[in-house]
């Protein structure tokens, strides 16, 4: 068996050409229970993730999860789903496509791939399509904000495995995080200002849930908390909020251990508890839409709200495919692309129109 993937022989004289990667963390297939097992058991299998003794989590996943949990699941996903799709599979790969639009108007031609943590398309798929592009430099943007160990750096070893079965490797450049990235920042503060001038106005209380994780991973050295808490101090600051007007909160606990406080949903309680007016919750450290903001914030959020005793909740959606968020990326990768491996537009002109033609086909 071949130690390496073959690769075409080298080709003396070939012109520098970066690409890009933008990776996100994945999605079932589809809304069924055979789908969401097999998505389940690829990403909860990973130590990165869940960080309990193999043999114990082993018993746990298999004897358990995978036998309770992928119908539920399952239910909750078809409560979301599109015409297109997965919401967060859609979104990035437009976003993707965006970006390398973006690029392309400012005139580089910058291939632009997607690759998901877990499930289709995967990162190995992704690098591979740059590399037969002829990229022998690759941008790996991960699509998450505030750097975590179970995202950030779990992309990176699946990067990590795709190069241990490359034998001609591309020079690699890793964005880590951009948190507090000013064109992050701003497009998330008029996502919001735009809301409220729909809404007539700021509500009582902005709530900022970020994805939640256990509490061991600020204690042993995980960045993650601090990092949402910078995100959410800078976006108010941004709106001119006061501390008591907004509250940064975490969501999507699993288990019984501790995990990162507050709650979102013990918060959401507590708001609907003491009657207050209207809420608006945004979800900053996502910047595509998927289950855990359409259907566990404004589905089971307003639901736990509302139930409470709370007045008004309106969820605001993700930055998706703003412009002004996509001019973000490209401020991000900017530094990273050096004038040499810089092909003219016109190289991926023709790529780039059909792929626009197959997404406005698709009904994006």
């Amino acid at each position: 068996m071949a130690r390496f993937n073959p690769e075409p022989p080298y080709t003396h004289g070939t012109a520098p050409r970066t690409g890009i990667l933008v990776t996100n963390l994945g999605t079932p297939d589809a809304p069924t229970a055979p789908a969401v097992r097999r998505y389940l058991k690829q990403f909860l299998s990973d130590p990165r993730v869940v960080e309990i003794p193999k043999p114990v989590w082993w018993l746990i996943l298999n004897g358990i999860i995978l036998n309770v949990r992928p119908k539920k699941s399952a239910a909750k996903y078809a409560s979301i789903w599109t015409s297109e799709g997965s919401p967060l599979k859609v979104h990035s790969a437009k976003q993707a496509l965006k970006l390398q639009g973006f690029l392309h108007a400012e005139g580089m031609g910058v291939p632009v791939e997607l690759g998901m943590r877990y499930a289709n398309p995967g990162i190995a798929e992704g690098l591979d399509k740059l590399k037969a592009q002829g990229c022998d430099h690759i941008i790996v943007l991960p699509l998450y904000p505030q750097y975590a160990a179970s995202t950030t750096a779990s992309t990176h070893d699946a990067i990590a495995s795709w190069a241990s079965k490359t034998r001609n490797l591309p020079g690699l450049t890793f964005v880590r995080h951009f948190h507090d990235q000013p064109g992050y920042i701003a497009a998330l503060a008029a996502s919001v200002r735009e809301h409220w001038v729909r809404e007539g106005g700021p509500p009582d209380v902005l709530v900022m849930s970020f994805h939640g994780l256990p509490r061991y991973t600020l204690d042993k050295g995980d960045p993650y908390h601090c990092e949402c808490l910078k995100s959410g101090r800078m976006l108010a600051e941004s709106l001119g909020l006061a501390p008591a007007q907004y509250r940064v909160t975490f969501q999507s606990r699993f288990g019984k251990a501790e995990w990162l406080k507050p709650y979102t949903a013990a918060t959401l309680e507590q708001l609907g508890a003491a009657k207050t007016k209207r809420i608006d919750v945004v979800c900053p450290g996502f910047p595509a839409d998927c289950l855990e903001t359409l259907e566990e914030i404004a589905m089971e959020g307003k639901e736990t709200f509302v139930h409470a005793g709370g007045g008004k909740f309106t969820y605001i959606p993700c930055l998706n495919e703003r412009d002004d968020w996509i001019h973000a990326l490209v401020d991000l990768v900017k530094p990273h692309l050096s004038a040499a491996a810089r092909p003219p537009a016109h190289e991926v002109g023709l790529k780039l129109q059909a792929q626009r033609a197959r997404a406005l086909g698709a009904g994006s």
